[in-house]
Parts: C-alpha cells; sequence; structure tokens
C-alpha cells in the first residue's frame, strides 16, 4: 500500500493532521488557501506538508543506512529503487488513474529537497524522474502513449532525458545524432554522453534531428526502449560526486523506432527540450537547497557541542556571524525555488525566476559546503563525517542543466527585454 495518502483522500478529509471532520476540514482548507494566496511562501498545504514530512521520515530510514555503501558502489540500491516507487515518489504528478500519486509541482520540489538533505544522488534520480520524465510524458504524450507508459512510470521503471553529446553540451541543438524516415519507421544512429539515471532507466526520451538541414528545427524527440535492438548502454562516468547516480554514453546503431513513438510533433524536439529543462532547473534548485541545508543540520550541532578555550565553537562571534549569514543564503535560496514553483503551478511566467533560482542556489551550496567543513576543522577533511560528499555532490550544481555562464545570459536577456520597454 502507498505510504503516499493522494488528493482525493485529503480532500475527503482523511489527512492524519487531527482533522476529525469535514466541517474543521472546510474551515483549515479556507484559512489555508487564503494564507496560500497572500501569506508566506513557506505556507505549505496540507498535502505538501505531508509529503515533506513523508519523505523525510523515508530517507532518514531507508535511505540514510545504505549511503556510504552506494557511494562506494556507485550504484543507487535496487531494493530502495522499488521502495521509492512503492512510496508514490517516482510518480508525484502522474493522475492516480494511472497509478501515480496525482500531487503538484511543488511536491515534487519539496520531495526532492528532502532527499537531497540526505543523500543528493538519489535525489538525482527522483528529481528527473518527475521534473523531465514524468512531465514530457503528461503534457506532451498523446492518448495511447499516456495510456502505456505513464503507469510504468509511476510504479517501476526509470526514466532518462537524453539530449546531450559529445560535442553538444551548453549548445544543446548542436546535436549530430540524427533518425532517418523509413516507412512508418526511423533510424536512430549517434552517441549521446552525461545521460543521468541512464544505468537503470528502461524508457529513454532520444532527441534526434530528422532533417540536419533544418538545424535545431529539425530535431524530434522519441521514445526508445532499453532492450531495443542497436542500442546501448555503455560504463559509467567515474564523477567527482554523485557517485551512485549514473551517468552513462548511450550508442545508438539502427535503432528502429515507430513513428508512433513520437512526442510531440516532428521537428518540435528543442521547444520540449527548451520548456521542460526550464523547469527542470527549479528541481535543480531545489537539490542545490537541500544539499546546503543537509551539510548544515550534520555541522551546527557540532559547533554547539565542540569546545575551545572553554566554550563552544558556536559561542564565538565570529562562528555565529558565519553560520547566521550561511543560514540566511540558504532561506534565500529556497524562498526563490519556492517562489519559482509556485508560478509554474500558476501558470505564470518563470524562465528568468528558474534560472536565477537555479544560479543562485548552486551558488549557495557550493559556498555553505566549503564553510561547513572550515567549521569542522581536521575531521571535515576525513570521509568519517558526511561533510565532504556534501561538497563533492553540489559541485555539479553550477553544470548540468544548464551552466552558471547560460543562466546569467538568460537572466540578463530578460533585464534587457525590461528596461528596453
Amino acid at each position: 500500500m502507498r505510504s503516499i495518502i493522494l488528493r482525493s483522500q485529503l480532500k475527503a478529509g482523511l489527512f492524519i493532521n487531527g482533522l476529525n471532520n469535514l466541517v474543521k476540514c472546510s474551515n483549515y482548507k479556507l484559512r489555508r488557501n487564503q494564507s496560500s494566496t497572500h501569506g508566506p511562501l513557506s505556507i505549505l498545504s496540507e498535502d505538501e506538508q505531508f509529503f515533506k514530512e513523508t519523505v523525510s521520515k523515508f530517507s532518514q530510514e531507508q535511505i540514510t543506512p545504505l549511503i556510504k555503501k552506494m557511494d562506494h558502489e556507485h550504484k543507487i540500491d535496487d531494493e530502495l529503487v522499488k521502495k521509492l516507487f512503492e512510496n508514490g515518489f517516482m510518480g508525484i504528478e502522474i493522475d492516480q488513474e494511472y497509478g501515480g500519486s496525482g500531487s503538484s509541482f511543488m511536491s515534487s520540489t519539496l520531495t526532492v529537497e528532502e532527499i537531497a538533505k540526505v543523500d543528493p544522488s538519489v535525489s538525482v534520480l527522483v528529481d528527473l524522474q518527475n521534473t523531465l520524465g514524468n512531465n514530457v510524458m503528461i503534457k506532451m504524450g498523446n492518448k495511447e502513449q499516456k495510456e502505456k507508459y505513464l503507469p510504468r512510470l509511476a510504479q517501476n521503471t526509470v526514466s532518462s532525458f537524453c539530449l546531450s553529446e559529445p560535442s553538444s553540451g551548453s549548445d544543446a541543438f548542436a546535436l549530430k545524432t540524427t533518425a532517418k524516415k523509413d516507412g512508418d519507421h526511423y533510424y536512430i544512429n549517434g552517441t549521446k554522453m552525461w545521460i543521468s539515471n541512464s544505468d537503470i532507466a528502461g524508457i529513454f526520451y532520444v532527441f534526434a534531428n530528422v532533417d540536419i538541414s533544418k538545424g535545431h528545427k529539425g530535431v524530434t524527440c522519441f521514445i526508445v526502449e532499453r532492450d531495443q535492438e542497436g542500442f546501448s548502454v555503455a560504463k559509467k562516468e567515474d564523477k567527482l560526486g554523485m557517485k551512485a547516480s549514473g551517468t552513462c554514453v548511450l550508442h545508438f546503431d539502427n535503432v528502429k523506432v515507430h513513428k508512433d513513438n513520437i512526442i510531440g510533433k516532428i521537428g518540435e524536439g528543442y521547444k520540449i527540450a527548451i520548456n521542460f529543462l526550464n523547469e527542470g532547473r527549479i528541481g535543480i534548485g531545489a537539490q542545490m537547497v537541500g544539499i546546503a541545508q543537509g551539510c548544515l543540520d550534520h555541522t551546527i550541532p557540532y559547533t554547539l557541542e565542540r569546545k575551545q578555550f572553554g566554550s563552544s565553537i558556536f559561542d564565538f562571534q565570529s562562528m555565529q556571524h558565519q553560520i547566521a549569514r550561511a543560514v540566511t543564503e540558504v532561506e534565500t535560496a529556497r524562498l526563490m525555488v519556492y517562489n519559482t514553483a509556485r508560478l509554474v503551478e500558476a501558470d505564470l511566467p518563470f524562465i528568468k525566476e528558474a534560472a536565477m533560482a537555479k544560479y543562485y542556489a548552486s551558488e549557495v551550496a557550493g559556498k555553505v559546503t566549503s564553510v561547513c567543513i572550515d567549521w569542522m576543522g581536521g575531521v571535515g577533511f576525513t570521509t568519517d563525517y558526511p561533510q565532504e560528499k556534501f561538497y563533492r555532490d553540489c559541485k555539479v550544481g553550477p553544470i548540468y542543466e544548464g551552466t552558471t555562464n547560460m543562466q546569467l545570459t538568460t537572466i540578463a536577456k530578460f533585464i534587457k527585454k525590461e528596461y528596453e520597454k
């Protein structure tokens, strides 16, 4: 049985928060709706709060014991992946009719943040599954595709977003993977690189060009399954951080794909990639906030316990100022991420805000994890404490799903437009 209580149940007054009848539940919802409209960004609905608390408990009990093992083996534990599906964390926004949790984008954001506080590698899996893989199918898939793939994505199958190539990074649409039409099928040839979740994925969204002469307007998104002939997953990259999160090279050698496995329309792949990567950056922002907060949660108690010159390290004014500054910056990043998630849910423009949140949260995570190691002293430089792993894991923040420079360029474009009016 799923541990996540679905929204239909919440609306029926069954949420375990002490609301014993529908009258009390209705009054609470009225107050909640007023708060969500005009109140603090950090005020969560009962659905969101329950997700947050459930994920936090799950992460502490189920993920914590496996962190060192997974980091050493460079692989997310198979049983843990099953538990993530069983608890509804891999299909958060997928409708209940397809076996998903039927919840919100904000719940996905909170889930990524909470898991990242414990193990950022696992948060990569959950983030990309929800903000990219599932949302592509939910918003761009046709009826037949949804019926075929959404139950699998919600219940047992990891997805992977295949855009980057050896010669195509920030210039994402300089890709060389091609898809040649032959009757009702396309034959895909090429290589993809830096593809997250690809070590365990069963469904791949592959971006290939059906007409090189059209440039990025020939890019089309195809659904490819792992067992298709001609498709192979190469060995994992040996990375600085996020070691348990598989990042592999993919090879396509005349992979035969039926036209029914095209997502959206021919030539719309670049729009799909841009739109969903913009949303995905909010997930990365949440992940970076979680990393910074998780590192602080492990470090501040140490500063309260560690004695020097007869006082706790925390009691020295210089330490208090450093800690206060770090906590303030993390909270600022969190509010930027939450605000952007709310903009998405309200169907309002959010691209500039997503770029700002991803950029700033990545910067804060790098800064905070670094000073946490400083505060720990010599033990912070060892692998006996988790600070060094948080430090390694957050380094990818300014790199993937759009580098910091790309985010700054995006922000600058919006600023220019605003002031040219």
